[in-house]
């Protein structure tokens, strides 16, 4: 509790007195380290504010899970990060996106667990072979900090827009997974989800089932998902195909609240994501979607 108040008045602090100063300078990031939880380990949180950020404006909020490659590439798995914030700036000064506040939530060394949902069907049948109390339960205690904790912080101390329509979730490979569950387990706290490359295979595609009974209104949310041709990605097609047609079945209608885009030639790797990053990021906060 105490970590928690010193974190709070540390971030008051830097709200009131530096935030307009950092978001001129358009390229740097708040950092939060060692962000606490009950819920889950503590871990690094970043926040990019757009550029001229006015505490007399509010602004939509995108949260990009596996944090740590979202920004610098010193602290990516690769060396080659995501680039959204140069992206960001971008698509703002052609005038294609509203301006937004980037959350990067980094991942550790309970990715997987916390990653990969916890909720298919399979794992809900109960059964002598089954015990449901040993089912992993990490990946609701990781949306619980999201939506208990973390964004809550970010709509006290920031500009924000606190409405589902206004905040979007993102994530590759398993981050896809969690990005798309974390929608469908919160539909009135996230307006939608941007989910690249993911990795359905996961738990031999388990998560389909889930998907097939859980997806959240199309009259409310917008949904993306891609995936590349090479290397890993080159098994997820079949896979996209079933959930794009029960998002068919559901309602969604395609390029309007929907879309699910093949690149040929795209690696399952952070040089890839960052090729094609605008196009999610436009998709979820392009003006003609205000």
């Amino acid at each position: 509790m105490k970590q928690i108040i010193l974190l709070e008045i540390l971030v008051s602090f830097f709200c009131i007195g530096n935030a307009q100063e950092v978001a001129n300078k358009q390229n740097e990031i708040i950092q939060i380290p060692a962000f606490p939880s009950k819920y889950v380990p503590a871990r690094n949180i970043e926040i990019m504010l757009p550029p001229g950020y006015d505490p007399k404006e509010t602004y939509d909020v995108l949260y990009m899970n596996d944090g740590q490659n979202v920004f610098p590439p010193g602290s990516s798995y690769t060396g080659v990060d995501w680039g959204v914030d140069s992206t960001v700036l971008s698509l703002l000064s052609q005038d294609k996106i509203r301006p937004l506040i980037v959350v990067a939530v980094w991942n550790t060394i309970h990715r997987g667990p916390e990653y990969i949902p916890s909720k298919p069907r399979s794992l809900q049948r109960k059964n002598k072979k089954h015990d449901l109390n040993k089912v992993n339960k990490s990946s609701d205690q990781y949306l619980k900090f999201l939506v208990k904790e973390l964004k809550p912080f970010i709509d006290k101390y920031f500009r924000t827009k606190p409405g589902p329509e206004h905040n979007f979730i993102m994530g590759s490979s398993l981050g896809g997974l969690i990005s798309l569950y974390a929608v469908c387990e919160y539909p009135k706290v996230w307006g939608g989800a941007a989910c690249i490359s993911t990795h359905w295979p996961a738990k031999n595609g388990a998560f389909l089932h889930y998907v097939k009974s859980n997806l959240p209104s199309p009259k409310n949310h917008k949904l993306y998902f891609d995936f590349g041709t090479e290397y890993t990605d080159a098994g997820y097609e079949p896979f996209q195909k079933k959930v794009d047609e029960m998002l068919m079945k559901k309602g969604y209608e395609k390029n309007e609240n929907w879309t699910s885009l093949k690149f040929q030639g795209a690696e399952h790797n952070e040089k890839s994501w960052r090729e094609r990053v605008n196009v999610p990021i436009e998709f979820l906060f392009g003006k003609e979607s205000n």
